[in-house]
């Protein structure tokens, strides 16, 4: 499935009866299997432009629109947050469950696609723990799960490891990495962390501060399996450092204003 973003804009109400434009004349497409991350300083509308492909938020001007899906159907769209927003009271498995049960799907097919995510994200042995008894990196298995269990045609993640320590968010890069190999799913991904833009992606898109515009987009030419150590290091510190170039400016003016 391939996402088309044209022209979009949004604003927002502000003081005094004025606009507070989030977005500004954002052009971007997200090809079938394509791995896209979005990234900028604070306050760019980084989510605002991930909440609106979601269907979340609605665009002020411009449009949003999909192709490559058969049957003029609407496509189906996981979502990964920073909150993973897991039911407290479900276990694992009745968490991953819960899009399931909107989908009407039979209790065996259920059982089927739980016992497959579970193993997808490795936490066989844990179906029936609850959300406090897990680690942060193992909630947010969960929430992958929940959202590749839907079978999804395109997968949103808004930060979902900032929170993380850095080992775990390391070592959880790593396995969305193996989980979309598998999957091969549209995604688009939010992060503040160049770093981790340039780890997982095959595109980034480089957005300026309030209102964001498109500054650039970089296509990642390193290969996401199979690295070479010494050679992957230094053209992904080069691509870290080509980004950094992008967006110090605003991000240094961003943290002065407080955005």
């Amino acid at each position: 499935m391939k996402v088309v973003i044209e022209q979009v804009s949004k604003a927002y109400p502000g003081r005094y009866g004025r606009q507070l434009c989030a977005l500004k004349d954002i052009n971007l497409t997200v090809h079938d299997e394509e791995f896209i991350v979005l990234v900028g300083p604070s306050g760019c509308g980084k989510s605002t432009l991930l909440n609106m492909v979601g269907g979340l938020l609605s665009p002020t001007s411009g449009k949003i629109y999909v192709e490559g899906l058969k049957d003029n159907r609407d496509p189906v769209i996981g979502i990964v947050f920073q909150d993973v927003g897991l039911f407290p009271w479900r276990t694992v498995s009745q968490n991953i469950a819960f899009g399931l049960e909107e989908c009407g799907l039979s209790k065996q097919e259920q059982r089927e696609r739980i016992e497959y995510y579970v193993s997808l994200v490795g936490l066989e042995g844990f179906e029936n723990a609850f959300p406090h008894q897990l680690s942060g990196g193992m909630r947010q298995r969960v929430g992958i799960a929940r959202a590749l269990a839907i079978q999804p045609d395109l997968l949103l993640m808004d930060e979902p490891f900032s929170a993380l320590d850095a080992q775990s968010r390391m070592l959880m890069q790593e396995e969305l990495l193996r989980i979309w190999g598998e999957r091969r799913l549209s995604t688009l991904y939010v992060t503040h962390n160049i770093q981790e833009a340039v780890y997982l992606a095959d595109r980034v898109v480089v957005l300026s501060r309030r209102p964001g515009r498109v500054i650039s987009i970089i296509s990642i030419d390193l290969p996401k399996f199979g690295r070479d150590k010494n050679e992957y290091i230094t053209r992904f510190n080069g691509y870290v450092e080509q980004i950094w170039r992008l967006i110090r400016k605003d991000a240094e003016d961003a943290l002065r204003e407080g955005e």
